[in-house]
């Protein structure tokens, strides 16, 4: 297995207008042209990602981005850009990073731009439907990966020599109880987290448990669409911080619970059961460290989606920021250290039980603006000091991983 820590995570910001036909931003080439190459200068390799939740406010505004089907043309343009001046020397590309994250909190809780959702879910949406809406947003995104795919495999691999994927965040999904209706409602929250783009991209199609309970809200392929999407992956990036418990909803009905993304799976999650966490809890509410679920993860998808080559593209714990901490003490990062040490182990015996492992991320090489938590929450091998200059200083876990690529 190749251990890789520096990860680039681009997003090539060169056309303004988010069409070909409204330019290119020549300094925005120049921009990723001097990143590559300094990286390539210093031994290190780019795994390139074409979108990471920025739709061009341009296309936003003309047709609603990724609610509509206009958005596949546009991607594809767009990433037949990047693949002629980037693909030379890039020989890793992502697609889309974590399109469930951007399906579900822009579309159905309305957290995220363009922060829509259904007016009982959250009155300050611009409008939506979070019943219907994530469904669209994530068939375009399909679609548009596919488009990408298509274009690199006919026009550039042929050369360029270099592979394509995407990179999909799941959860395990561990049963609250050892009943039957406990054990299916994992596999169906897996279905609705996972298998909502792995069975699109394996099989062609979405699961028969995603259709049997979501019905005509549910997007269809054409038979041309099926065949573009089904295997259009060289490799899986897989994005693994954590684990929920799940179990089975007792009661439902359409006249009790509002419809939406969220409740259409019929599981409960939570992070803990009878009141104990599924595991300790880092900075983040959502975060709980179950080591054990990368492994059980991998081994799912090599059984399930006939064991694909995939690359750990995010693995990694946060802290809350606390800035009454010495920086002796905010460098002393042992829960990230040991962290690491249980999620490698994992995925060693992942590799060894047949999983198709190449490479492995860790998030992040040093604290960053955290999305809404901004610098609340610190993910990073390194310490950043944002008070005084934005010094940085490598914490215990740095050095760890320092020690543990030398042996």
């Amino acid at each position: 297995m190749s251990l890789l820590i520096h990860t680039t995570d681009t997003r090539c910001d060169t056309m303004p207008s988010g069409k070909l036909s409204g330019g290119v931003n020549e300094k925005g080439i120049k921009y990723y042209n001097n990143l590559i190459n300094e990286l390539l200068d210093n031994g290190l390799e780019s795994y390139v990602t074409l979108f990471h939740w920025d739709v061009p406010q341009a296309l936003e505004d003309e047709y609603g981005g990724f609610l509509s089907p206009k958005i596949v043309d546009d991607f594809r343009d767009f990433a037949n850009l990047c693949f002629q001046r980037f693909g030379d020397r890039v020989k890793h590309w992502i697609t889309l990073n974590e399109p469930w994250t951007f399906a579900v909190t822009s579309y159905d809780y309305g957290t995220t731009a363009p922060g829509r959702c259904s007016a009982w879910r959250n009155n300050n949406c611009t409008g939506g439907n979070s019943g219907t809406e994530p469904y669209i947003v994530t068939h375009n995104q399909i679609l548009a990966h596919a488009a990408a795919v298509k274009v690199y495999r006919t026009k550039y691999k042929p050369t360029q020599k270099g592979m394509i994927g995407i990179t999909l965040v799941t959860k395990w999904m561990v049963p609250a109880s050892n009943s039957s209706l406990d054990v299916r409602a994992a596999r169906r929250a897996q279905d609705f987290f996972l298998g909502w783009y792995m069975d699109p991209l394996v099989f062609g199609d979405y699961s028969r448990t995603m259709r049997s309970l979501i019905g005509s809200r549910l997007p269809r392929f054409t038979a041309a669409q099926t065949k573009s999407v089904k295997g259009s992956l060289d490799f899986l990036g897989l994005n693994y911080y954590t684990a929920n418990y799940a179990a089975h909803l007792t009661s439902f009905s359409n006249a009790d619970v509002n419809v939406s993304y969220t409740t259409d799976n019929r599981a409960n999650l939570t992070t803990e059961r009878n009141g104990v966490p599924i595991g300790e809890k880092a900075g983040s509410d959502w975060l709980y460290v179950y080591p054990q679920g990368v492994r059980l993860t991998l081994l799912y998808i090599k059984e399930k989606y006939s064991n694909p080559i995939v690359y750990i593209t995010e693995n990694g714990i946060d802290e809350k920021n606390n800035a009454s901490l010495t920086l002796q003490q905010s460098l002393t990062d042992n829960f990230r250290v040991m962290y690491y040490q249980r999620h490698l182990l994992n995925v060693v015996q992942a590799i060894k039980e047949g999983a198709d492992v190449r490479g492995f991320f860790a998030w992040a090489i040093m604290d960053n603006f955290e999305w809404d938590s901004g610098y609340t929450s610190r993910f990073g091998l390194n310490f950043v000091d944002f008070a005084n200059g934005l010094k940085r200083y490598p914490k215990l876990s740095a050095k760890w991983f320092q020690n543990f690529l030398k042996k």
